[in-house]
């Protein structure tokens, strides 16, 4: 990094960089606007060398240990991930002298990186991706001791950073009482895609012949509740008989080889495809293509409190959509978005089939996406406050 630029070190412990799409937005946001960014982040899921220079950004790379599936898996998931981002915290800094370490959450455990900065005069960002007690309790289903030390957790990392950003107002109400922080010193910079929409072109092959094909893109965790798309695909082919209606289920995560195994016990192999990581081509084309964005996200306290990608993804190709009634996907979505009021795999069915048979509802529902996305929710937008927010934390 030259010695003559402001210097920015990202970590981030969830998803490797490229792949994690706000990171990467984010990174190269901060390089057009004049800083040296570094990121810290896993080898997962493809990405496995332990240094490269892509687009100017320099990506950094720890071992970690399998993907978490319980309390046992997270603790030796977090375990692993603390201690390759601790010494490549101080490499980095050997290296590039960064002025602001920007941490990503999940877990709220990455405070523990910056202490020693911050007497040497690093400013912290911390980064809300997650409400990570929220995840927790939805998770393990109730509240214990573990609960309360994800929420001491999450007070250490409001209270040790200089700025927050937060990806929407749920986010930053949190913030503002949960983590007492000052108005002025959190700014909401929303997850959005940066997509060149017009570009693409639809692929009709993907609809397997059918009429319909309803889309889903995302992780396939048990906290994104995917089986109940699977359930609703399910009731709508054998229970209720329709052989028009084609899924396209993309991405992958911990539940991916269940969910698998779940689509073969229930015979939907012919109507459910499920190719895992798609590359982004694949993605847009396959978003150009679907009469129908499908999200599953359960209804709970957590669920609430976030902005899915892929409610945004859905409106930036100008595509109707159904979930679940969460608060941000209804802040985000609008009209845009038929809500179902319970977490029921049934009622998801009937409310995809609503949809399909009202191509009227469906195109409206779509402008009315993409006008939001365009106007409002855009990443442009987003970069402002991104911008306003490294200043002031270097500002003081």
């Amino acid at each position: 990094m030259s010695a003559n630029k402001k210097k920015v070190l990202i970590v981030v412990e969830n998803l490797p960089v490229p792949l994690d799409r706000r990171v990467w937005q984010e990174s190269c946001a901060l390089r057009d606007a004049g800083y040296e960014v570094a990121v810290i982040c896993p080898k997962m899921r493809g990405y496995n060398a332990a240094y490269e220079e892509l687009e100017g950004i320099h990506i950094y790379r720890h071992w970690i240990s399998d993907e978490a599936g319980g309390f046992l898996g997270f603790f030796a998931e977090y375990a692993s991930a603390l201690w390759g981002e601790f010494w490549l915290t101080w490499k980095v800094w050997r290296r590039h002298r960064f002025k602001v370490i920007h941490l990503c959450n999940p877990p709220d455990l990455l405070f523990l990186l910056t202490l020693p900065f911050k007497l040497l005069g690093v400013k912290v960002i911390y980064d809300v991706h997650d409400v990570w007690p929220e995840f927790f309790e939805a998770k393990f289903g109730k509240r214990g001791l573990f609960y309360w030390a994800v929420r001491a957790a999450e007070r250490a990392s409001h209270f040790f950073a200089n700025i927050v950003l937060a990806t929407n107002e749920s986010v930053k109400e949190v913030a503002l009482e949960r983590g007492k922080k000052r108005a002025e010193d959190v700014f909401v910079v929303r997850t959005a895609p940066s997509m060149r929409t017009a570009e693409v072109a639809a692929d009709i092959t993907l609809k397997r012949g059918r009429r319909f094909l309803v889309g889903y893109v995302g992780v396939m965790g048990n906290a994104d509740g995917v089986q109940y798309l699977v359930e609703a695909a399910n009731h709508i082919v054998h229970k209720l008989g329709r052989s028009d209606v084609q899924f396209l289920l993309m991405g992958t995560g911990p539940e991916y080889q269940s969910l698998l195994e779940m689509r073969a016990q229930k015979n939907l192999e012919e109507f459910v495809d499920m190719p895992g990581r798609v590359s982004n081509e694949f993605l847009f084309t396959a978003l150009q293509t679907i009469d129908l964005g499908a999200s599953a996200d359960p209804i709970n306290s957590y669920n609430n409190h976030c902005t899915m990608n892929k409610v945004l993804e859905y409106m930036a190709f100008g595509k109707p959509q159904v979930m679940f009634d969460l608060k941000e996907g209804r802040a985000s979505a609008g009209s845009a978005s038929l809500y179902i009021p319970e977490n029921s795999a049934e009622a998801l069915a009937r409310g995809i089939l609503e949809l399909l048979d009202n191509p009227e509802r469906r195109e409206k529902m779509g402008i009315e996406g993409k006008r939001r996305f365009t106007e409002e929710l855009n990443w442009e937008k987003s970069v402002e406050n991104l911008k306003a927010a490294y200043q002031k934390a270097l500002e003081g």
